[in-house]
């Protein structure tokens, strides 16, 4: 065991002691004791020495906040593709705000609020359903899957009108899609947008790096340092995994 004092931790680097002493949710007695779990042994007058003053309850930042509530919030939205023949299909997807996860994309030539609802329900079986699901006020999300819901134990949270920046995640989400996929296929018809998004669903999820999880796909994507680098194409080519 390592013994320090008020003078040794005064010699700690300084972005370790502001690390450890800003903590906005800690305490003298908390930080003491993880210093013991690290093998140093101090007095807990000397960690209180240390530590910056606080005025009122620890606040934590709004971002910060966000991440804790990230596992327990959804994110649907449709957009619209055209066929080569000019028919307009509807594409759903259901994102998960956690690990940016595609937990749901299906596709239909004409939504109404009760197929919505039954998608709802195959994105979310057993329990798996969200504290918090964010939309916007389409008319399709009508009052069934309104009732869908409220019956999964969701709290419906709609975004304001005319707000896309409220429901960003999933936006984006559709931009990519758009850049990365259907900006470059010709679609033939609704058999074949559902092949084609559930095969981008799946390198999305299991191969594209993300820098909103360090560089990792949502599923995890182990690192590889040995071995021989091969080329596996997706989407005809389109993308490639390595």
């Amino acid at each position: 065991m390592k013994v320090i004092d008020s003078k040794s931790l005064s010699g700690m680097r300084a972005e370790n002691r502001f690390a450890l002493f800003l903590i906005p949710l800690w305490g003298a007695p908390r930080i003491h004791g993880e210093l013991l779990k690290l093998g140093f042994r101090c007095a807990q007058s000397s960690v209180s020495k240390y530590m910056v003053p606080r005025c009122g309850r620890p606040v934590l930042g709004w971002s910060a906040f966000l991440r804790g509530q990230a596992d327990a919030i959804a994110a649907v939205d449709l957009f619209t593709v055209r066929t080569i023949g000019l028919q307009r299909l509807y594409a759903f997807v259901v994102l998960g705000h956690g690990r940016r996860r595609i937990l749901h994309i299906e596709v239909t030539t004409g939504p109404t609020a009760l197929w919505l609802a039954g998608q709802l329900t195959e994105a979310f079986p057993w329990d798996s359903a969200p504290k918090i699901l964010l939309r916007d006020n389409d008319g399709l999300f009508g009052w069934a899957f309104r009732r869908r819901i409220k019956a999964l134990g969701i709290r419906d949270h709609p975004v304001r009108p005319r707000s896309p920046w409220m429901n960003g995640h999933v936006e984006r989400l559709i931009g990519s899609i758009r850049r990365e996929c259907l900006d470059h296929q010709l679609i033939w018809n609704e058999a074949h947008l559902r092949h084609v998004l559930r095969a981008y669903a799946d390198y999305y999820n299991q191969d594209r790096p993300h820098l909103a999880l360090a560089k990792d796909s949502p599923e995890g994507r182990a690192v590889e340092a040995e071995g021989e680098v091969i080329s596996r194409p997706i989407l005809g080519g389109l993308h490639r995994r390595y």
